[in-house]
């Protein structure tokens, strides 16, 4: 499909679902728009790495970092927009039963009446928020509809078509790996983010504004990485960023399981940890750019493996919060995960670096042909380019012409000699 159409409906969906999410006063009702709201940002979050892929090609990562700093900028200032529009609830009217007896007002009415379904919440300032939020997706949408509908020049596709396909030697493991290692860090990331407040008040003793604190020290170095990461990016390799990042989270995360209590090296660690956690992501696909060409296929393989890391290994570490609540599960999984991504990289590299035979002994077929051929021709064309086909051509070209010149100095030679034998009688004996 195009680009700009896909990512289009996608906004459009999201903009639809956080106009309807504060409406809904039916649970089921409320699933089912979250759904909606999963299916389209699951969408746009596969395809805005690939459109960057596609647009910049060997270029993108820049371009990539940027994209996930904004990701991080949201996450960090959505929920201080949230606390804003619920820190002034009035608070609601209805109270906890403390008696059996009113259970009975409980009951739901019927489910055919709209009001039950549908209703406008007590809360304006949390309708606002959703509002607002939903009409700036709106205008995104606006903006990628206008871009479908601009004609797009044929040199775009040509290019396009005259690109190379990188195929790695062991392309479908590379990638299998790569589900797995991304699997583990965004799992480690939301987790850590979404469990830290509850470990530093009940197991780190931290008051609730220390843990805020914690929580927004974490997001806040992310975000703010992910922001440094895009001058990065034009100096140092991805492969560079994540052997850092993997060193950071690992030194964190160890620190994090040593000193668990001590509240100066929580604050210190989670901030390295955040900074450490924040270029993978983007690292990653512009790390597997280099040796694989990522389309849609391949890039939605490796976004599945982290959406799954981002709802399966929360639910487990809740799991053995509430089973085992003295433990610091939280930062086992954090070690847990730095340790397998630490280990992977280095393998995931060595497949990606591996020769292909093949394509070896295929260039090596036409070497001799074109150290063969004037030098010229050469300095004026980019030898990859130029492929095998073209240098065969030029190959028979120069046959034809050596064998043409050998025919007009023969030629040429039985002429002459003619010549003087009619002016010179006398020298045909000679």
């Amino acid at each position: 499909m195009n680009h700009n159409l896909i990512l289009g409906l996608s906004m459009l969906g999201t903009s639809i679902g956080l106009y309807l999410v504060p409406f809904c006063k039916q649970a089921i009702l409320l699933v089912f728009m979250m759904g909606v709201l999963g299916i389209s940002t699951g969408i746009l979050d596969t395809g805005c790495n690939v459109l960057i892929l596609h647009i910049w090609r060997g270029e993108a990562a820049p371009h990539l970092q940027a994209l996930h700093f904004t990701f991080a900028l949201g996450a960090f200032l959505a929920p201080l927009l949230a606390k804003l529009a619920l820190g002034s609830a009035v608070p609601s009217e209805n109270h906890m039963v403390t008696d059996v007896s009113n259970h009975s007002e409980l009951t739901l009415p019927p489910a055919a009446d709209l009001d039950v379904i549908f209703g406008v919440p007590a809360n304006k300032n949390l309708l606002r928020t959703y509002v607002v939020i939903g009409t700036y997706v709106l205008v995104m949408f606006s903006f990628f509809i206008i871009l479908f509908f601009q004609k797009i020049p044929n040199e775009e596709k040509t290019k396009e078509a005259a690109q190379r396909t990188r195929t790695a030697k062991y392309q479908n493991a590379l990638l299998g790996l790569l589900f797995i290692f991304f699997f583990f860090y965004v799992g480690a990331e939301v987790t850590y983010g979404s469990y830290v407040f509850s470990f530093a008040t009940l197991h780190a003793g931290m008051s609730e504004s220390q843990a805020a604190g914690l929580n927004s020290a974490f997001w806040g170095t992310f975000a703010a990485c992910r922001g440094m990461a895009i001058c990065f990016a034009t100096c140092l390799q991805p492969g560079t960023m994540i052997v850092l990042s993997n060193v950071g989270s690992l030194a964190a995360s160890l620190l994090l399981v040593i000193f668990d209590k001590n509240h100066i090296c929580l604050w210190v660690a989670t901030a390295v940890y955040g900074a450490s956690m924040a270029t993978t992501f983007p690292s990653g696909v512009s790390w597997i750019e280099q040796y694989v060409t990522i389309k849609g296929k391949s890039a939605a393989l490796f976004v599945i493996g982290a959406a799954l890391g981002e709802m399966v290994i929360p639910v487990v570490v809740g799991s053995l919060q509430g089973k085992y609540p003295h433990l610091p599960g939280i930062l086992y999984v954090s070690l847990g995960s730095a340790i397998v991504t630490g280990v992977l990289f280095p393998i995931m590299y060595k497949l990606a670096t591996a020769p292909l035979h093949v394509k070896i002994q295929g260039s090596r077929k036409s070497e001799d042909q074109k150290a063969l051929l004037s030098t010229s021709t050469f300095n004026d064309e980019d030898e990859g380019d130029y492929g095998e086909e073209g240098a065969e051509k030029e190959w028979n070209r120069v046959d034809f012409e050596m064998i043409e010149m050998n025919d007009t100095m023969r030629n040429s030679v039985i002429e002459t000699s003619r010549k003087i034998l009619r002016e010179s009688p006398k020298g045909i004996s000679s």
